[in-house]
């Protein structure tokens, strides 16, 4: 089980709005769902991609429609990459320093993203993750 197709690329963007995103992540799984046969892949590639593209809307775009996001996903081989961005002033965030005792709600999609990804890189408003397929 995992991937039937071994490239498949997609690159897409939405303006800044919960429902258009919610329609447009919808779109997103469903093209990945007739490619990757392991729900658990599923599974983590739709919390991924959830915690990146809402954390663009709303602390990067901060809601506002005139702003989008931007993703480009890409399967190549026995690794995905999802790149997300955002038209906001960027993040400079370590995620070894989030501290889970402090029950901060900031940071802790991105430190949800690094445990379910094998790479991440976080580059002011953009934002790459790299899951490999076992």
């Amino acid at each position: 089980m995992g991937v039937i197709q071994v490239y498949f690329r997609y690159q897409g963007s939405v303006c800044s709005d919960l429902k258009d995103i919610k329609i447009f992540i919808e779109d997103i799984l469903k093209r990945l769902e007739s490619i990757v046969d392991d729900e658990n892949l599923l599974f983590d590639l739709k919390l991924i991609l959830n915690e990146l593209i809402i954390n663009s809307v709303i602390h990067g775009n901060e809601c506002n429609r005139d702003k989008c996001v931007h993703l480009y996903l890409e399967i190549i081989g026995d690794a995905i990459r999802i790149e997300v961005s955002d038209e906001g002033q960027g993040i400079d965030f370590d995620i070894s320093s989030y501290n889970p005792m402090e029950l901060k709600c900031c940071g802790r999609g991105l430190v949800l993203v690094d445990g379910l990804s094998d790479e991440i890189y976080i580059d002011k408003n953009r934002v790459e993750v790299i899951k490999y397929i076992s």
